[in-house]
């Protein structure tokens, strides 16, 4: 397959992952934001929320204050920032748009609906609804985008690139949306890990669809412990860390070429650690840190992928 063919399926899945984890993202936000605190707590977990998404800057140029409307409209319909869904989407059209050919009519007509419909959505719009409402919606169209290529794509290299992108996507924002959590925490502490506040935690697995799968799992109240593992070492949990890894190494290792052997091994090797480790052993060297290393092996991973594959990334 040529490298340019070979970018655009792996950038189309990315690009779609991400809106959708960019929902849940400020999804998880929104609803901890509803929570009893104050006005300066409020602005901490947002400013905390564009940190983590590396947008803090981007923000401020064009916004002077940080509000819950200016940042949902930033991340949502700002068409200069990069990782709005508004330019996610559009991305996922243009992507899926110059490999047509590739693509089954069924895979190109809903990513074309998706972004035809996107671009009827306004902030007003969204708040007279609920934030909520539009989340969801994203969240669908991705889940519909995902199954019409699950299910009418060849089971080639085609949909290995495709499955390599959504799931490499999937580990770098599940990182980000367990982050989340930590912003109200002063440097360096760590919560209790076997207490929680109820609500605050429930949010984050609604967030990533997990409340019913942690009450299946783990029958009893739900403590940080058990929902770090839940979402960071269980591979049977699809939004999981482990999960995703073993994704992307499965996929590498079916795309293997003569100059990827360094790149496999690597994922291997996280991929090891995810199923092999214990969410004790992490917390005890700090979680926080724990994830913010991860995202930075998510990133290398993803240049030497694009050098060994794809157009190479100048960034």
């Amino acid at each position: 397959m040529l490298s340019r063919t070979a970018d655009h399926l792996f950038w189309m899945a990315r690009y779609m992952e991400r809106a959708e984890n960019t929902a849940r993202i400020l999804d998880v936000t929104y609803r901890l934001s509803l929570l009893p605190q104050s006005e300066a707590e409020v602005e901490l977990m947002w400013g905390g929320m564009l940190k983590i998404m590396e947008l803090e800057d981007a923000f401020h140029v064009r916004h002077e204050a940080i509000t819950p409307e200016a940042v949902l409209d930033f991340m949502i319909f700002d068409r200069e920032n990069p990782g709005s869904i508004f330019r996610c989407l559009r991305a996922t059209r243009e992507n899926a748009h110059a490999v047509r050919g590739t693509l089954t009519s069924e895979l190109w007509e809903t990513s074309n609906e998706t972004w035809l419909k996107m671009r009827d959505f306004t902030l007003a719009k969204m708040m007279e609804s609920g934030p909520g409402a539009f989340f969801e919606w994203v969240k669908y169209r991705s889940h519909l985008s995902r199954g019409v290529t699950i299910g009418t794509m060849l089971q080639d290299e085609s949909l290995r690139f495709i499955r390599l992108g959504t799931f490499l996507e999937r580990a770098d924002n599940t990182a980000r949306i367990l982050e989340v959590k930590y912003l109200n925490l002063l440097p360096g502490a760590e919560e209790d890990v076997h207490t929680a506040d109820y609500y605050q935690w429930s949010a984050l697995l609604h967030s990533v669809s997990a409340f019913e799968v942690y009450r299946r799992v783990y029958r009893d109240q739900i403590t940080p412990l058990r929902v770090a593992e839940l979402l960071v070492l269980r591979a049977d949990m699809p939004r999981s860390l482990a999960r995703s890894m073993k994704e992307v190494y499965s996929n590498l290792t079916r795309l293997s070429n003569v100059r990827s052997a360094e790149t496999e091994r690597l994922a291997g090797e996280l991929e090891s650690h995810l199923h092999f480790g214990r969410i004790e052993s992490i917390f005890e060297g700090g979680f926080r840190k724990y994830l913010e290393d991860f995202r930075d092996r998510i990133f290398d991973l993803g240049c030497r992928i694009s050098d060994d594959f794809l157009i190479p990334t100048t960034a």
